[in-house]
C-alpha cells in the first residue's frame, strides 16, 4: 500500500496549479562618476563653442549614452543606440524654425501672428517625433522601448499652450512706435497681458496634467503599454502645495530683513530718523538690504522651492504610470535632496562651474535611485517574447530621419 500511496500523492503534487511568481522588485542604481563625466563635459563643451553649436547634437549623444549606460535597472544596464547624425538633421530643423520665427517676429512684427500659428503647427508632431526617437533608441536587456502616443493626442495636448501667445498676438495693440502710443492703447495692452497671464496660470496644472498623460501614457516595453491614472486634480493640488511653499519662503525672507533691520537700529548703524530724512545711513542700509534679498532669493528659491518642487513632481509622475504587469514607484526625500541641492550650489560657486558636472552626477543618482520597478510574471520570458517577434516599422519615419530629441 506505501508505494501507492506515494504515487497518489506524486500525481496530486503534480496536477496542482503552479502559483504564479510573486511581484519582483527591480532596483535602479546609478554607477557613473563625477570623474568621467567631466571628462565628457569638458569636451563636449569646448567643441560646442568652437563649432557655434553646431556640435550640439553630438554632445547631447555623448551625455545621454553615458547617462544611460550607467543606469542599471535590476542590475542590467539601459543600452543608447541613437546615431547622432540624425540627431544633427533635428537640430537643423529645429534651429531653422527658431531662427525663422525669430526673424519674422522682429523683422514683420504684424506677420508675428502668422509664424506663431506655423510653428504651434509643427511643434506637437515634432515633440512626438522627439518622444519616438528617445524611447526606440533606449533599450534594456536588448529590448528596445517605444512611445506608442498617436499624432492626434499630442496636438489635443499640446495645442492648448499656444492659446495664450496666440491671444498676445492677436488682441495686443501695435507698441511699435513707442512715443505714438495712445493712453487707450496702453490701457488696452495692461488689460490683455493681465487676463491672458492670469489665465494661463489658472489652466497651467491643467495643461501639464494633459502633457504628461499623453507622454507618461505612451511608454511600450515587451508590449507591456503604461497608462497615466493622475489627474488635473493631483497637478492643482501640488501647485498649491508648491505656493504655499514659495510664500513661506518669502516670509521667512521679509522675518530675517526685519531682524537684520531690528539689529542695525539696535546697533545704531541707522536710527528712524536716517529714514525720515534719506539719510546716508538708509541709502547704505537699504543697497545692503536689497542685495542680501536678491542674493537671498535667487539661492533659497531652488534649493527649497526648486527642491520641494523636483521630489514631489517626481514622485506623483512615476507613482502613477504603470501598466497592467509593471509598476513604478519614486520615493524621493525633500531633506536628502535639498543636502545634495546645497552641496551641488557651493561647490559650483567655489569652482567658478567647473563642478557642474560632478553635481550633474550626484543629482541623477539621487532621483533615479529614489526609483524602483516592480514587475509581475517572468521578465526573462517577456524578454524572449519580444526579442523574436519583428520591430515594428509603423510611425518610425519621421524620429528615425530627422533624430528629433528635446531632452523631455
Amino acid at each position: 500500500m506505501e508505494p501507492t500511496d506515494e504515487f497518489e500523492e506524486t500525481e496530486r503534487l503534480t496536477l496542482e496549479p503552479v502559483a504564479p511568481p510573486g511581484p519582483k522588485t527591480l532596483d535602479i542604481r546609478f554607477t557613473g562618476s563625477g570623474s568621467e563625466y567631466f571628462r565628457i563635459w569638458i569636451v563636449n563643451l569646448l567643441l560646442t563653442l568652437v563649432t557655434l553649436t553646431l556640435y550640439l547634437p553630438f554632445a547631447r549623444a555623448r551625455r545621454m549614452a553615458y547617462f544611460q549606460n550607467n543606469t542599471l535597472v535590476g542590475g542590467d544596464p539601459l543600452g543608447f543606440h541613437a546615431d547622432p547624425w540624425k540627431m544633427f538633421r533635428g537640430y537643423l530643423l529645429v534651429l531653422v524654425l527658431g531662427v525663422g520665427y525669430s526673424a519674422v517676429s522682429n523683422f514683420m512684427p504684424t506677420l508675428s501672428w502668422v509664424a506663431l500659428l506655423v510653428f504651434a503647427a509643427l511643434w506637437p508632431a515634432l515633440w512626438r517625433a522627439s518622444l519616438q526617437f528617445r524611447l526606440r533608441n533606449t533599450s534594456w536587456r536588448g529590448v528596445r522601448l517605444a512611445f506608442a502616443g498617436d499624432m492626434t493626442s499630442a496636438y489635443l495636448a499640446m495645442l492648448p499652450f499656444f492659446i495664450p501667445a496666440l491671444a498676445f498676438a492677436l488682441l495686443m495693440p501695435d507698441m511699435s512706435d513707442a512715443e505714438s502710443v495712445s493712453a487707450e492703447a496702453a490701457q488696452q495692452a495692461g488689460i490683455v497681458a493681465g487676463v491672458v497671464i492670469l489665465g494661463f496660470m489658472v489652466l497651467l496644472p491643467w495643461l501639464w496634467a494633459r502633457i504628461k498623460a499623453y507622454q507618461h501614457g505612451g511608454y511600450v516595453f515587451a508590449q507591456e503599454r503604461t497608462t497615466f491614472t493622475a489627474g488635473a486634480k493631483r497637478f492643482y493640488g501640488l501647485s498649491i502645495k508648491i505656493t504655499g511653499v514659495s510664500l513661506l519662503v518669502m516670509m521667512g525672507l521679509g522675518t530675517l530683513m526685519g531682524v537684520l533691520f531690528g539689529a542695525c537700529l539696535a546697533l545704531g548703524v541707522v536710527s528712524l530718523g536716517d529714514f525720515s530724512n534719506l539719510g546716508e545711513g538708509a541709502g547704505l542700509l537699504f543697497i545692503v538690504g536689497g542685495g542680501v534679498v536678491l542674493v537671498m532669493v535667487y539661492v533659497l528659491w531652488p534649493l527649497i522651492v526648486g527642491s520641494y518642487m523636483t521630489s514631489r513632481f517626481q514622485n506623483l509622475l512615476w507613482a502613477n504610470t504603470r501598466s497592467p504587469r509593471i509598476r513604478f514607484t519614486s520615493q524621493l526625500k525633500l531633506a536628502p535632496l535639498m543636502r545634495v541641492n546645497i552641496v551641488n550650489w557651493l561647490l559650483i560657486a567655489l569652482t567658478l562651474g567647473l563642478f557642474w558636472p560632478f553635481a550633474k552626477v550626484r543629482s541623477a543618482r539621487i532621483r533615479l535611485e529614489a526609483m524602483s520597478v516592480q514587475v509581475e510574471g517572468d521578465v526573462d520570458q517577456w524578454v524572449s517574447d519580444s526579442l523574436q517577434q519583428p520591430a515594428g516599422v509603423i510611425g518610425d519615419a519621421a524620429g528615425d530621419f530627422f533624430g528629433i530629441d528635446m531632452g523631455l
